[in-house]
């Protein structure tokens, strides 16, 4: 007599851990993707940060203009043409004139070189004459020179093929920026969508965001303008060639953060050493390193900062870390975090506030 075979009972799978792995294996493609996404525009991220920075200044010109024509690509257009006509030409402008006095100073100081020129003014000089001595016995002038215009040289053609790498990006800029100020509405709607924070943080947190931007922009234009003034005024002052020229390049050159008004003051003062103009040289250099140099590094935080209420020392730090990390969008992205940050702290002290009340 066979005994009944029991049929093995089969568990369906947990439902739970079904769902577990295939959140698992979302995320896994969620971060893959992003990784992914993260390498196209990495090549691009400068571009990208002053694009949104254009916007964000912008958006008030494009409000206008939209509220006139009543269609969003024409005003976006008609924006983006205006920023080109304001910052394109007046730069390519600039950037001639500056290669061509460039080139001239080279000249200069070449031919000086070449002649003998700078024996003669050591010469002249008794309280010189060791350091006549010492180039004289140590030093190949010829040498040199060749040495330098090679530089010179090699540095051009570096300068000619940044200029177009930078042109390419100038191009991609105002072209997210047509989009930027085009579809606003979608992006922030984007971005509320994916924030973890309730509306009313997220709307204070962009704004916050767009405060810090404008404050950045317009303090670092304002020390530009100081610099510029007080470099100029020097210039002037000695009786240097076209002061209100190269006040404006050293106020330029001091919003690029590897450069600076020492691109501009320091070749003068060489300049006015070499045609024996000591004292103008000496004033210049100390008028440059002392007070030129220097204001950018006091006036700035205090500027940016107490325009969005944070201690100047903070400010100082986030700028100069800021360009450390993140080069010159470093700037704008420093305070950015910093202000941020600071912004996402207070949510969450207001929110425990709220608690022990309740």
């Amino acid at each position: 007599m066979s005994t009944p075979t029991r049929e093995v009972e089969r568990k369906p799978p947990d439902d739970r851990l079904k769902k577990s792995l295939g959140a698992l294996a979302q995320l896994a493609l969620t971060v893959g993707a992003l990784w992914v996404c993260y390498l196209l525009a990495a090549p691009f991220f400068s571009t990208i940060v002053w694009s949104i920075v254009l916007a964000i200044l912008c958006l008030p010109t494009f409000q206008e203009i939209e509220a006139r024509v009543k269609n969003g690509s024409f005003a976006a257009a008609i924006t983006v043409l205006l920023v080109a006509i304001i910052v394109v030409a007046p730069s390519l402008f600039i950037t001639a004139r500056l290669a061509n006095e460039t080139k001239a100073g080279i000249a200069f100081i070449q031919s000086q070189v070449s002649a003998g020129g700078w024996r003669d003014l050591l010469r002249s000089h008794p309280w010189l004459s060791t350091l006549n001595e010492w180039i004289e016995e140590q030093l190949d002038v010829s040498s040199l020179l060749a040495g330098a215009a090679s530089w010179v040289t090699s540095f051009g053609s570096s300068f000619a093929r940044g200029s177009a790498i930078y042109l390419l990006g100038v191009l991609i800029a105002f072209y997210a920026l047509f989009f930027l100020l085009r579809d606003r509405r979608e992006a922030l709607a984007a971005v509320k969508s994916l924030s973890p924070l309730p509306i009313e943080e997220t709307d204070q947190l962009l704004k916050r965001v767009a405060d810090t931007v404008r404050a950045v922009v317009y303090g670092t234009l304002a020390v530009a303008a100081v610099q510029g003034a007080l470099g100029g005024f020097m210039f002037w002052l000695l009786d240097l060639r076209a002061p209100l020229f190269w006040g404006l390049i050293m106020g330029l050159m001091s919003i690029v953060p590897v450069l600076g008004s020492f691109v501009v003051w320091i070749p003068a003062a060489i300049l006015l050493a070499i045609e024996g103009h000591w004292g103008k040289a000496m004033a210049l250099s100390a008028w440059g390193a002392l007070i030129v140099g220097t204001v950018d590094n006091f006036l700035r935080p205090v500027l940016v900062g107490g325009s969005l209420r944070m201690h100047t020392l903070t400010m100082f730090f986030s700028l100069l870390g800021g360009v450390r990390l993140f080069g010159a969008s470093g700037l704008v992205l420093g305070p950015v975090a910093v202000a941020t940050a600071m912004d996402l702290l207070a949510f969450w002290r207001d929110r425990r506030e709220d608690d022990s009340l309740g």
